[in-house]
C-alpha cells in the first residue's frame, strides 16, 4: 500500500502491511555479528560500518552540492519570471528537466510573503512538457488546485477534444499532474485550469 500510494498520488488510510527495514540504521545494525557466528569480529564489523557511513555521507554532501544548491538557483529564476509565464503569476516554468524543486518554491514563497501563490509549475519531461500540481506543505497528496476533474483520467485525443487544447497526452486520474506535447500547449492546460476554478 505504501508503495502504491507514493507513486500515483492517492492517499489511503491502511495500515502498511510491511515496515521499511534499509533505512541507514537499519543497514548499519544488520553490520552487527550475528549470535550464533562462531568468530565474532566486532573491530572488523565496525569498520564497515564507518565506510557504510562515511560513502553515505560523502554522497549527501555531493548531492547538496552538485544537485540541491543548483536546482535552488533554477527555481529562483522561474519564480522571478511567473508573470512573465502567466500574468496571473500563479504558473512558473522549469528549464531544469528533472530538478528537485518543491522545498525550494515553499522556501522562496515563505522569503517572500507569497506562501500558496504558485498552483502549478510546468517541467520538461523526456518528450513532453509536465503540468504539476503544487502540494500543500505538510499534507501529503493534498494539492492546492488539482486539475479539473472532468479531464482527469482523459488521455491523448479524447484529452485534447474535451479542453480544446491540441497535443495533449494525459491527466492522472487524481488531477495532480497532466502532460501536452509542447509548452505552450501545456502552459494553455494549466491557464484553462485556472479559468475553469475561477482563479484569474
Amino acid at each position: 500500500a505504501v508503495v502504491s500510494t507514493q507513486s500515483t498520488g492517492n492517499q489511503t488510510e491502511e495500515k502498511p502491511k510491511y515496515h521499511v527495514t534499509t533505512t541507514l540504521a537499519g543497514r548499519v545494525r544488520s553490520l552487527n555479528p550475528n549470535w550464533n557466528d562462531e568468530k565474532q569480529d566486532f573491530d572488523g564489523q565496525f569498520a564497515k560500518a564507518m565506510n557504510l557511513v562515511g560513502q553515505e555521507l560523502t554522497d549527501r554532501i555531493n548531492g547538496m552540492a552538485r544537485v540541491w544548491l543548483p536546482a535552488k538557483n533554477l527555481v529562483k529564476q522561474a519564480f522571478d519570471d511567473r508573470f512573465n509565464v502567466h500574468p496571473s503569476g500563479k504558473i512558473i516554468r522549469l528549464s531544469g528537466d528533472g530538478c528537485p524543486w518543491k522545498q525550494h518554491l515553499y522556501d522562496l514563497e515563505e522569503e517572500t510573503g507569497t506562501e500558496g501563490s504558485i498552483l502549478y509549475v510546468l517541467a520538461k519531461s523526456a518528450d513532453s512538457w509536465r503540468v504539476i500540481t503544487v502540494g500543500v506543505k505538510g499534507e501529503g497528496f493534498t494539492n492546492r488546485l488539482p486539475l479539473p476533474e472532468k479531464w482527469c483520467g482523459v488521455r491523448d485525443e479524447a484529452l485534447s477534444e474535451l479542453t480544446g487544447i491540441p497535443q495533449c497526452v494525459f491527466v492522472h486520474a487524481s488531477g495532480f499532474i497532466g502532460g501536452n506535447r509542447t509548452m505552450e500547449g501545456a502552459l494553455q492546460m494549466a491557464s484553462k485550469s485556472l479559468e475553469i476554478h475561477g482563479k484569474v
